[in-house]
């Protein structure tokens, strides 16, 4: 059996890249964030690893060595077997900066995992500028599938999204950067094809900046060999130059990659998933191996992360089908994320269950029960947030002392927008 048609075969069990099938909520992996340097900068990314909670990319509760990156992966692993997950499918390192910037370590952590594990799948994620140098090396570690993120099919696209590019102990701006990282993108691409590596390509949409041509970074990136396309929405990010572009609602994104289907097999499933995340995608667990351990240690906290209002510690229950946004409405809730402010961070604590709500034509909760349950469930919260609720059990809701808000938004800034809201009241 060729390279190429065994790195196809593990994609079966690799929940990033088997097309979104049943089995994909199955399959385990594990983020390892040994490689928090990186060698551009985006205007959609601030390099705040801090919050232990946030669902994003470039997101850890701590940076490891690869000796305390063996160590989470033992864990991990163990923990996965006695509870009869299976173990871990997937390795993979996605920062929190870039894989390829830091590769040192990265070459370091495969080696180290591999030797205590000859069967499990390696991937990584990168920006690609550094693809053409370590794509030969990728393949002899044994990394059998790659994400690189590429956002512009151009340098006329590509100098709105980069502010800098650092190459070989020089900084390049405007045009000159842009065209540097595109070509090496796309020459990596070509490179990993080449040795057999399966090769996902991600793609950032930006309102107004590069929405009109990811149709035509689709086609670039297909014919330099990419495998798998997964056109992704922007997190804005407070405090980078893009943090004021819109949200692109799921109807946006379903469109688009529709649109593209034809050039390229797209990922419908993706989670954006943190630099340490560890589960299946759509259970992550990284909260639960979340602080400092062995060969690991907690990275500082960015400007602002402690900024803390006066007030009590406030829990609210959170409707989300992604685990990242507040993207659901009310009636259709199955189970709440119950996530907790307390001294400027937001935590999550855990996932309830509810008996849902609204079943459409079939009735919404007229009888009463659903909502008594409801309020039972979240008697500890302050507050309830989802998208959307109804009139009748948003009244019932606050009769009992729930206050309700109703935003789209990611979770983390929703929540803390509420607790500040009912800490401030409380002062008044």
């Amino acid at each position: 059996m060729d390279k190429r048609t065994e790195n196809l075969l593990k994609s079966l069990s690799h929940p990033c890249f088997n097309g979104g099938c049943a089995a994909s909520g199955k399959h385990t992996r594990i983020h390892l964030p040994v490689a928090p340097a990186c060698n551009i900068q985006c205007n959609y990314c601030v390099r705040r690893y801090e919050c232990a909670n946030e669902s994003r990319p470039g997101v850890t509760a701590r940076v490891l060595s690869p000796g305390g990156a063996l160590e989470r992966f033992l864990d991990v692993r163990e923990k996965f077997l006695r509870d009869g997950t299976g173990g871990l499918n997937v390795a993979g390192i996605a920062g929190p900066g870039d894989a390829l910037a830091d590769f040192e370590k990265t070459r370091e952590t495969f080696k180290r995992i591999r030797k205590a594990d000859r069967d499990v799948t390696f991937c990584l994620s990168t920006n690609g500028l550094l693809l053409p140098d370590y794509a030969g090396e990728l393949a002899d570690l044994g990394v059998s599938h790659v994400t690189v993120t590429v956002n512009a099919p151009d340098s006329v696209t590509g100098k709105r999204i980069y502010r800098y590019v650092d190459f070989r102990d020089k900084r390049y701006t405007g045009g000159e950067g842009a065209s540097l990282l595109t070509e090496r993108q796309y020459a990596g691409l070509a490179l990993l094809k080449e040795l057999g590596i399966v090769t996902k390509v991600n793609i950032v949409m930006l309102k107004g900046i590069n929405d009109d041509k990811i149709p035509a970074i689709a086609e670039k990136v297909k014919n330099a060999g990419a495998d798998i396309c997964n056109i992704m929405q922007l997190i804005p990010v407070r405090g980078s130059i893009f943090e004021h572009l819109p949200l692109v609602s799921n109807a946006e994104i379903t469109e688009l990659r529709k649109s593209c289907e034809h050039i390229l097999p797209q990922m419908y499933h993706c989670r954006q998933c943190r630099a340490d995340a560890a589960g299946t995608l759509d259970e992550d667990m990284s909260h639960a191996f979340a602080g400092p351990g062995p060969g690991g240690e907690q990275v500082p906290e960015g400007k602002g992360a402690g900024d803390t209002p006066s007030g009590i510690p406030r829990r609210f229950a959170v409707a989300s089908k992604t685990g990242m946004v507040v993207d659901q409405h009310f009636g259709h809730a199955k189970a709440f994320g119950i996530y907790e402010y307390d001294r400027g961070r937001v935590s999550f604590i855990e996932k309830r269950e509810i008996p849902q709500y609204c079943f459409g034509p079939r009735g919404c909760g007229e009888t009463g029960e659903p909502i008594a349950a409801i309020l039972k469930t979240i008697a500890d919260c302050s507050g309830l947030i989802s998208m959307r609720i109804g009139g009748p059990p948003r009244a019932r809701l606050e009769e009992n002392g729930v206050r309700v808000w109703t935003t789209y938004n990611y979770i983390s800034a929703a929540v803390e927008d509420a607790a500040k809201e009912l800490n401030k009241n409380a002062e008044v």
